[in-house]
């Protein structure tokens, strides 16, 4: 049988040679794919058009939601991936978790004491609330299940892990290391709820492995074995 002859193209992004088996073709590496979605997520490419006037271009810009549409993909991008934190390497999801559980350690010196417990459920449902209409809109634009790069996930199960524990470094590491474990071990029902459809399956069983993480979390302190 004939040998399937290889074609070759330049990568979009850094216009390096790309052959056409390569897995991110027509792109040279991960890398360059994301840079493309995220000009793509920007609104920095345009569809340009034969030829057109000024009067065209302008009733163009004033019809409903012309606009609205590269805005809110930007939002997206940026809610979806945490202000770009998804696009680290390596582990995006684990710089993602660090960042959540840094973040509250911060805030919670400047929450007394009895709030602190409703203010971190506000903001693990902020999270939930836009981060799940966001994730759906980058998964579709990607065309991926479960982006890597979509992290807001794991910023929600992190806050979850930490809900109503004294805030302590003591506490904050081992609410990180037990969302971290729980998040990549997927214990049942965890892994089940990934099969929900876009940006619900990507969020919802990271809420999961938070509440394990949770539940584990308030017997260690109700037994005594992690002090605050």
């Amino acid at each position: 049988m004939a040998e399937k002859r290889k074609i070759k193209l330049k990568c979009p992004i850094c216009k390096k040679a790309v052959a056409s088996q390569a897995a991110d073709f027509p792109f040279c590496s991960e890398r360059c794919r994301l840079i493309d979605l995220g000009k793509w997520a920007s609104g920095q490419y345009v569809v340009s058009s034969p030829a057109h006037d000024m009067s065209d271009e302008a009733e163009i810009k004033d019809l409903p939601g012309t606009n609205d549409n590269n805005e809110e993909s930007l939002w997206a991008n940026l809610i979806a991936t945490v202000l770009g934190m998804g696009y680290l390497r390596p582990g995006p999801g684990t710089w993602a978790s660090l960042a959540a559980a840094a973040i509250w350690f911060t805030l919670a010196k400047w929450i007394p004491a009895g709030f602190q417990g409703v203010a971190l459920a506000c903001l693990a449902v902020a999270a939930i609330a836009g981060g799940i209409p966001a994730a759906t809109r980058v998964a579709r634009a990607s065309g991926l299940k479960d982006p890597q790069f979509v992290v807001i996930d794991e910023v929600a199960g992190q806050w979850i892990a930490m809900l109503f524990v004294p805030v302590s470094w003591k506490t904050v590491l081992a609410g990180f290391i037990l969302f971290r474990g729980f998040d990549i071990v997927k214990p049942p029902p965890v892994r089940q709820l990934e099969r929900l459809p876009e940006g619900t399956g990507i969020v919802v069983d990271d809420v999961a492995a938070g509440l394990y993480a949770l539940a584990v979390m308030q017997l260690l302190l109700h037994f005594g074995l992690l002090s605050p």
